[in-house]
């Protein structure tokens, strides 16, 4: 029996290079679901958003050194994050491994003095509407309606200062 590869977790600024596979793939996955180019959504924000001091380091997990989750965070407001371009590489996926990118960017976030998490997805990514639903989010949208009425779907979570750990509202 062979054990699952360590997975090792690191910070690094936009530039770094290990973040372009990531950026490339959710910009292709992207591009197919909606039919229209999306690095230009991608290059919207300056990278300097992902940085400190109000920005979360880009987060990425490497297995055998290769990229294969990430996500950041941005300011949203004074207390509030907004989680950003979470990602899994389409060979790691159904593993577990968005929720922990999502665990470490909520920690990241609370330590840095956030209280509130905030962020979209597109209505034609229902996998992401799932984990941010079972990862705790509550939804700023009516799910009974067809996410494709609604545009981006909003969600949040309330995070406890001193732990940088979810709570309920």
């Amino acid at each position: 029996m062979t054990s699952a590869p360590e997975l090792t977790v690191v910070h690094v600024p936009p530039s770094d290079p290990r973040v372009r596979p990531l950026l490339h793939e959710l910009g292709h996955e992207y591009s197919t679901r909606y039919g229209k180019d999306a690095h230009a959504e991608l290059a919207r924000y300056p990278d300097e958003e992902f940085t400190e001091p109000y920005g979360g380091l880009l987060l990425l997990l490497l297995e055998r050194g290769a990229p294969v989750a990430g996500g950041a965070f941005r300011r949203y407001d004074a207390t509030t994050a907004e989680l950003k371009r979470i990602w899994t590489h389409s060979t790691g996926r159904r593993r577990g491994l968005a929720r922990r990118v999502i665990a470490e960017l909520e920690r990241e976030a609370g330590a840095r003095g956030y209280r509130r998490i905030h962020l979209t997805t597109g209505p034609r990514q229902p996998e992401a509407r799932g984990l941010y639903l079972a990862t705790g989010y509550t939804p700023l949208f009516d799910t009974t309606a067809d996410p494709e009425t609604i545009g981006p779907l909003a969600f949040e979570k309330h995070l406890s200062i001193s732990t940088g750990k979810a709570t309920t509202p």
